[in-house]
């Protein structure tokens, strides 16, 4: 099975905008070659972009690596509330011609923790003028549902703390909101393996965003393959509907029949 034949059929939806790769380049520490990687060898259809973090100059030097049919996702990154998130957001559709926008407001700056109600706020705002609005937020069911009540495009839980590729610390937390909202969970930050990507995938992620994990690898070209076969991997042994667990005890695989007699 070629993997124009695995993602072919199997499309996600993100507002207007239809994807077939389910892995997205997150912000942060950006290389030419990290760029390359993602969209080549990962295949990503979306780059993120922080705009406080590029001037004009910065700006048009990343945009010469991105291909034409690639979506550029300006983010609110350095926003401490919601008005500082939807000046950042119109500054960035000026800017990047685009009505995509996640959301990132956070306070804490040791943990880099998102501020959930500051978060439905600008998704509020943002969303009635028109923004395909991305929040991240910390994995909480009651949050996740005013910020769908509020216009959200998808919901973008953490893992763990940005850039600590520490995993699926808040795996149960994740697991609740793929089971209870009605939109796009894109797993956020703290991905840091392919296997974790994996393991979202099949827990029934819709996608997963990561950055540091490929941009801190000795390889960038072959962790962005890892990172697109095990998020193919999980995807597919989540389509297949995973097989059973036995919480006590075994069951043979094979009858338990035919055993020499003593």
């Amino acid at each position: 099975m070629t993997n124009a034949n695995v993602n072919a059929n199997d499309t996600w939806k993100l507002g207007k905008y239809e994807f077939t790769s389910r892995f997205i380049l997150g912000s942060g520490k950006y290389s030419h070659e990290l760029i390359k990687a993602a969209v080549q060898q990962a295949q990503a259809q979306i780059v993120t972009l922080a705009l406080r973090r590029v001037n004009v100059g910065g700006m048009a030097n990343i945009l010469d690596f991105i291909p034409e049919n690639v979506k550029l996702l300006p983010n609110t990154s350095g926003a401490r509330n919601a008005d500082e998130a939807v000046r950042i957001a119109r500054l960035s559709r000026e800017i990047c011609d685009s009505d995509l926008v996640k959301i990132e407001i956070m306070r804490d700056s040791k943990y880099l923790l998102p501020d959930n109600q500051e978060t439905i706020k600008a998704t509020e705002i943002l969303a009635k003028e028109g923004f395909t609005v991305m929040p991240y937020m910390y994995p909480d069911l009651n949050a996740a549902r005013d910020m769908a009540n509020a216009g959200a495009a998808c919901i973008m839980p953490l893992g763990a703390p940005i850039g600590s590729n520490r995993g699926l610390a808040t795996k149960e937390f994740i697991q609740i909101l793929i089971d209870e909202i009605d939109l796009p969970i894109i797993v956020d930050a703290g991905i840091g393996r392919p296997s974790q990507a994996c393991e979202a995938m099949e827990m029934g992620a819709t996608a997963i965003m990561a950055n540091t994990a490929i941009a801190t690898a000795g390889d960038l070209p072959l962790m962005a393959q890892a990172f697109r076969l095990a998020i193919e991997a999980g995807r597919l042994g989540y389509r297949a509907k995973l097989g059973r667990v036995k919480a006590k005890g075994g069951s043979a695989s094979s009858p338990l029949t035919g055993y020499l007699q003593d």
